[in-house]
């Protein structure tokens, strides 16, 4: 059972040179599974998931956890759609995460290198994490996030410019981490890749959670005219 969750967020909103970013948004985030977070260009995705994991400061509004605020930033992580690698080795950069929790080096060793096996990138473990391919450093970013066992995971586009290899990769271990009871809140373009993971939809337009459902509903039929809308590919405002 999470320790952090439920997440209760109330009238939540964040401006930005006066402009409403995302928001008011009211939800409750509990249980376990996937929420896939979808809607058009500039609806507010982003800003939602960076509001939840509290990177991005509330105009107005509240979020509150089931456990304290420093215990909450350490029971989750966020895996930005272009991630930033620590200029260490492949293997240094899973460790740095196990050091942050408190492990020791000696400690921290045997699981980054079975990190770097699960997510096929053993043979370069020693390799500077700078020089790996787009996919490598998006598989080694979501490998650095989950190796510490977060409650929960944000996701912003992870798979946006990876190829179908690199893509399959990537759900493979969302789906793993998932059943293993990791909450997992992701953002997506590709309606492929909602229809796959998605537990339940969050349908976000024009800042504001348009629709939220389970995913077998959503997919078979929206419902707003939005939505629909957006499902058929038509340019919505």
């Amino acid at each position: 059972m999470s320790v952090l969750l439920p997440l209760e967020v109330r009238g939540a909103m964040v401006r930005h040179r006066g402009k409403v970013l995302i928001g008011p948004v009211d939800l409750t985030l509990a249980g376990d599974g996937l929420s896939i977070v979808i809607g058009p260009n500039g609806a507010g995705k982003t800003s939602l998931l960076k509001m939840l994991h509290g990177i991005q400061r509330l105009s107005r509004g509240e979020l509150s956890w089931a456990c304290g605020l420093e215990e909450a930033r350490r029971r989750q992580a966020f895996v930005f759609q272009t991630p930033v690698m620590l200029r260490r080795t492949v293997l240094e950069n899973l460790i740095y995460p196990l050091r942050i929790a408190g492990m020791t080096r000696a400690q921290a060793r045997p699981p980054a290198h079975d990190w770097c096996a699960r997510i096929g990138l053993e043979a370069a473990a020693t390799r500077p994490a700078t020089m790996l391919s787009g996919g490598e450093r998006q598989k080694l970013a979501l490998a650095r996030a989950l190796i510490a066992g977060p409650d929960l995971l944000f996701l912003d586009e992870p798979c946006a410019s990876l190829d179908g290899r690199a893509t399959r990769e990537i759900e493979a271990i969302l789906l793993a981490a998932a059943a293993k009871g990791t909450r997992i809140v992701m953002s997506t373009h590709d309606m492929g890749q909602a229809r796959r993971l998605a537990d339940e939809v969050l349908f976000i337009l024009n800042g504001q959670v348009h629709e939220r459902v389970g995913a077998e509903g959503f997919f078979a039929g929206p419902g707003t005219a939005e939505a629909r809308a957006f499902l058929k590919g038509d340019i919505i405002d």
